[in-house]
């Protein structure tokens, strides 16, 4: 409705409002602006005021970004196809054609469409128009593009239809446009120009009265969602129950693994044979080696002593360190002056009680590795008896089984014949279902009539206060522009020795504060020199202190070097000696474990001598005879199922559609 009154009130011609439309297009940005506000500033920039070109550049602007995904796909099957030569700033041109065409075309008639493609170049248009509007692009690709974002009953009823109705109107404007192109016709050279009429000054006629707007169409209230549709499945909480009974046992499973498993036997190999088996592997290995490159000698600057330079950091971390060392030495040497005692002999006695203690250790570490294997062979013997206790319980487990199997035989034929009481039942109340929807409708078409004429009255009221909004909006516009003709004074004179006038305390004027400023400034140089001075000094008495703890760590590091001289000779002096352990018990768990796997091993080969072949095949055949009556039950029961569907097909219960759903309900089953 509103570009048909643009038809009507048009001030600009087709080809401005086109361009406008078009560079609008340019010059948004999705990602920083708005749809209103961008249009809102283009319009005020460009100075158009007329609300028929406003509403017509608003429109097509703001359902152009509405619809950018159908305008695409057209665009991308374009510039993929017959548009490889145009170019890509051209898109939104094009952009602006394919709405006209697609949504505007009832609205604007083929007299108007014409104008905005000839104010245009010919040949780009026929190029593009040639692609989009063919019945075979239309129908296939574009199609197919439009419904992935748009339901195929929009896309065929909003979007296609009204392209074919046009289709025959478009076939004759293009053959029009073909004919112009291959003739090559020169453009009328434009005549000279013609006088201008001016209009007389007459009186202006009294300002047009607010049109009655259209009344507002409400909208259907749609139906709500059934309350079934936000519950959860019931399959859903089963499956999650069945889930945590799986885990539940996994978990009981895993526990009685852990206690069973043997924690107490140690597969793993020694350091000592691990190291015996690493020299074997390289002395073997060296053999193979025939042309194995020599090492290149160290070089001559890696023998000499590199001093080390340190920063301020290290040494002073260093000298404080080596005069903690100094000051503890000296209290030392002074509780001894005092008469305190030497811990020499306290040394040799705590020594021989740490001696004592290792080899308790190592007595329990032994004692322990003994027990495990003592346990381990335990574990194995209980292992067995637990084999035999499981072979009991799977026999019971299997009796179970079939008792089960029996009772859900029982329970299933009871479903079967309750299955069919229902059907029966719902087939009675279809019946009475069709007179309850015959006083439903009545009761619906008296409420419809009551809504109609509320709603008129309630219309009637909304217009009389959009009237009233009105004239009080158009009094404030003739407010505020009488308030905007009032000239003001702008201009001010300035002068630098008045204060400002605020009526404040500390109140000065620019010429006072310069005065002060450059006071400020000569403190600050003033107090930047002391600080210079200040820092010198103690840049020197740092140096200093830093030489002198050189000095002291220097005389410290000589005095190390002789002592871990020392300490190495006293230490090759003194080789340790081999720890014995001598322990009863010992003695008697090794006995132990011998006869404890003597007898393991006498079990094992009578175990072996005891088995048969008998015995497996016994076990086979019986797997196999179990698995064949099951199979047979499965068959009877499908068989059984098959012969009811058949008989309720057949019977009166036949002709509903709940007998045959529940007919082909149990034939999958």
């Amino acid at each position: 409705m509103q570009l048909q009154l643009f038809t009507k009130n048009m001030t600009q011609n087709h080809k401005q409002l086109f361009v406008h439309c078009v560079q609008v297009l340019n010059t948004y940005n999705v990602d920083t602006q708005s749809v209103e506000e961008h249009v809102n500033r283009y319009l005020k920039e460009n100075g158009i005021f007329d609300e028929s070109d406003q509403t017509f550049i608003v429109e097509v602007f703001s359902e152009c970004v509405r619809y950018s995904n159908l305008m695409e796909v057209v665009l991308n099957g374009f510039y993929n196809k017959d548009g490889k030569t145009t170019l890509r700033s051209e898109q939104n041109l094009y952009h602006v054609i394919c709405y006209l065409a697609t949504f505007r075309l009832d609205e604007l008639g083929m007299a108007h469409f014409r104008k905005f493609v000839s104010s245009q170049d010919i040949n780009k248009m026929y190029r593009f128009l040639s692609f989009f509007l063919n019945e075979r692009n239309l129908l296939t690709w574009i199609k197919d593009g439009w419904e992935k974002y748009y339901e195929h009953v929009f896309v065929q009823t909003s979007l296609l239809s009204p392209l074919q109705r046009w289709m025959p109107e478009i076939d004759d404007m293009l053959s029009m446009m073909k004919s112009t192109i291959d003739n090559r016709l020169k453009p009328k050279s434009r005549a000279g120009s013609v006088t201008e009429t001016r209009p007389f000054n007459i009186t202006q006629p009294r300002p047009r009265s607010i049109p009655v707007p259209e009344p507002i169409p409400k909208l259907k209230k749609h139906k709500p969602a059934p309350v079934t549709l936000y519950d959860k499945p019931v399959e859903l909480e089963m499956i999650q129950r069945t889930k945590e009974a799986n885990r539940r046992r996994a978990e009981e499973r895993l526990m009685e693994a852990s206690r069973l498993q043997y924690a107490c036997a140690n597969p793993n190999k020694s350091q000592k044979t691990k190291e015996i088996i690493s020299n074997i592997i390289y002395e073997e290995e060296s053999k193979i080696d025939f042309e194995k490159h020599k090492a290149n000698p160290t070089p001559a600057f890696l023998s000499r002593e590199v001093p080390v330079k340190m920063n301020t950091a290290q040494i002073l971390r260093e000298g404080k360190l080596y005069q903690q060392r100094e000051e503890e030495i000296i209290k030392k040497l002074e509780n001894l002056e005092a008469g305190a005692k030497d811990a020499s002999d306290f040394l040799k006695w705590q020594s021989e009680m740490r001696q004592k203690d290792l080899e308790g250790k190592l007595a329990d570490i032994e004692r322990r590795r003994l027990e495990g294997k003592l346990s381990h062979e335990e574990a194995i013997f209980a292992r067995q008896n637990l084999i035999k206790d499981n072979k009991q319980k799977v026999q019971e487990m299997k009796e179970e089984t079939q008792q089960m199997m029996q009772e859900f035989l029982e329970k299933k034929f009871k479903e079967e014949k309750e299955m069919r009481n229902l059907v029966e039942e719902t087939m009675q109340g279809h019946k009475n279902t069709k007179e309850a929807t015959k006083k439903l409708k009545d009761y619906k078409r008296k409420i419809v009539q009551e809504v109609n004429e509320e709603s008129k009255e309630l219309m009637k009221q909304a217009l009389e206060e959009a009237e009233l909004e009105m004239r009080r909006k158009m009094e404030l516009i003739h407010q505020i522009k009488a308030m905007e003709a009032v000239p003001i004074i702008r201009q001010k004179l300035v002068d630098l020795s008045e204060s400002a006038g605020h009526g404040l305390l500390s109140e000065m004027s620019i010429a006072e504060l310069r005065e002060r400023v450059s006071l400020c400034k000569a403190a600050e140089k003033e107090s930047e020199e002391t600080r210079r001075d200040d820092i010198l000094q103690n840049k020197e008495a740092k140096d200093q202190l830093l030489l002198n703890t050189l000095e002291t760590i220097s005389k410290h590091r000589l005095e190390q070097t002789r002592a871990a001289a020392t300490r190495l000779e006293t230490k090759k002096k003194s080789e340790p000696k081999k720890i014995e352990l001598k322990d009863e018990k010992l003695t008697e768990l090794q006995k132990r474990l011998e006869e404890r796997k003597a007898q393991r091993m006498k079990e094992r080969q009578s175990a072996k001598l005891g088995t048969k072949r008998s015995s497996a095949d016994n076990r086979t055949r019986s797997l196999i005879n179990q698995k064949k009556a099951l199979e047979e039950n499965r068959w009877r029961e499908l068989e059984l199922t098959q012969e009811r569907a058949a008989k309720l097909m057949d019977g009166s219960l036949g002709k509903s559609k709940s007998a045959s759903r529940l007919a082909s309900n149990l034939v999958m089953t």
